[in-house]
């Protein structure tokens, strides 16, 4: 089953949203970048990394340069204005996804 890690600021609405969203798909987790960090084990543990803005794209460049140039990170350019599981947020990831996952 491919290891899927979804990634936004604070883990706790977009990554943690998508996580739910996909966990009977793929092995999931999720992390943020300024609260409940991602790790340099969660970035290794994933086959793809999923990140909801560019600029997280370019922080897990900054923090983790060796496990960036070998794993596949995808940007969905998710904005930050979503609650946890909002019905908004929901059809967003499916249809950004689709084609991705």
């Amino acid at each position: 089953m491919k290891k899927v890690l979804f990634i936004c600021n604070q883990n706790k609405h977009r990554s943690k949203t998508a996580e739910e969203l996909f966990k009977d798909k793929f092995s999931t987790k999720s992390a943020g970048l300024f609260n409940n960090p991602v790790t340099e084990k969660q970035i290794s543990w994933a086959d793809l990394v999923v990140v909801m803005e560019d600029f997280q794209r370019e922080e897990i460049a900054k923090r983790f340069p060796k496990q960036y140039l070998q794993k596949q990170i995808i940007s969905l350019n998710i904005p930050d204005f979503y609650q946890y599981n909002q019905p908004e947020l929901i059809k967003i990831l499916k249809e950004k996804t689709e084609d991705l996952l």
